[in-house]
């Protein structure tokens, strides 16, 4: 068994390694956003992986504090979880460091919580049918208020902006830059007919964004045997809060799911978002699946 750090990744054995890892455990082990770090390159993380017998077992990734580690199925139980463990330690040194476990499957705990990890923070990933969904909602916008799809190239600063705005107290959503957009802009699921954008006035003559629901379609496989939408980010400027934005914008974005043909859709919410998650469990949403941050501070 050897790790190594910050070594020249085998990008496509990483990646079919997260591919067993997701079979084996229903559920995907990483982060969107630490998968496309992988594929893209990220300045400022680092990349870690561990072989057993020469054959890849094992890979971790820390970015800003905040780290992800698998270990393939067929290598489990040899120790190698901890090997990792201790080299992502090692990076964080007397920094606190946070590792998601994807799914709060019980190795994670069992790996974690002997070295002082505490759990932090609960993801919960909500579903609902879109069966049930007006597939042509009308909704009521305010006065001058228009919906329009997203345009690449033209809507990037004006998204950005707002999305740090609506965002400003969420750890990772809040710091989305234009260059993470970008990297979804590039990926293939990515459908600017369904990134819904709520202007006040018209976008090319000072119009004001207030609002946007962005919507993305797993491809069968990913989150289940058929392709399931998301809600993936819908957030409103703290300008255009109480116009009944929110709902206008998750209806039309429900539909437009529904309008693809899919039979699902899914959401994230945080645990402790009281508010949030009442008014998706009111819409018909049901708890799905968990993610758990666990966290270890050396100076407390």
């Amino acid at each position: 068994m050897n790790t190594d750090r910050d070594a020249d990744i085998d990008v496509p054995a990483v990646l079919a390694l997260l591919r067993a890892a997701a079979a084996a455990d229903g559920v995907r082990p990483v982060s969107e956003d630490t998968e496309l770090r992988l594929q893209h390159g990220s300045p400022g993380g680092s990349d870690l992986v561990v072989r057993d017998g020469g054959a890849l077992a094992g890979y971790a990734r820390l970015d800003d504090g905040v780290a992800a580690l698998v270990v393939h199925p067929a290598h489990r139980r040899r120790g190698l979880g901890t090997a990792l463990l201790r080299q992502l330690l090692d990076l964080a040194g007397d920094r606190p460091l946070s590792i998601w476990a994807h799914g709060d499957l019980p190795g994670s705990a069992q790996l974690l919580a002997p070295h002082g990890f505490e759990r932090a923070r609960v993801l919960l990933q909500l579903r609902r049918d879109l069966a049930g969904i007006d597939p042509d909602p009308r909704p009521a916008l305010p006065a001058g208020v228009q919906v329009l799809p997203f345009r690449p190239g033209r809507d990037e600063d004006a998204w950005l902006a707002v999305n740090a705005r609506a965002f400003d107290w969420h750890p990772e959503q809040g710091r989305m830059t234009r260059a993470d957009l970008e990297l979804r802009e590039a990926e293939p699921w990515f459908d600017p007919d369904g990134f819904l954008m709520a202007w006040r006035g018209d976008p090319d003559a000072g119009g004001e964004l207030l609002g946007s629901h962005w919507t993305k379609v797993h491809p069968p496989g990913d989150a289940a045997e058929e392709a399931v939408g998301e809600i993936y980010v819908l957030g409103i400027d703290p300008g255009g809060q109480g116009l009944g934005l929110g709902r206008a914008l998750t209806d039309l974005g429900l539909a437009h799911l529904r309008d693809r043909g899919l039979g699902q859709v899914l959401l994230y919410v945080e645990e402790d978002n009281a508010g949030a998650v009442r008014l998706y469990e009111s819409r018909g949403f049901r708890r799905f699946a968990v993610d758990v941050s666990w966290r270890r501070d050396p100076a407390r």
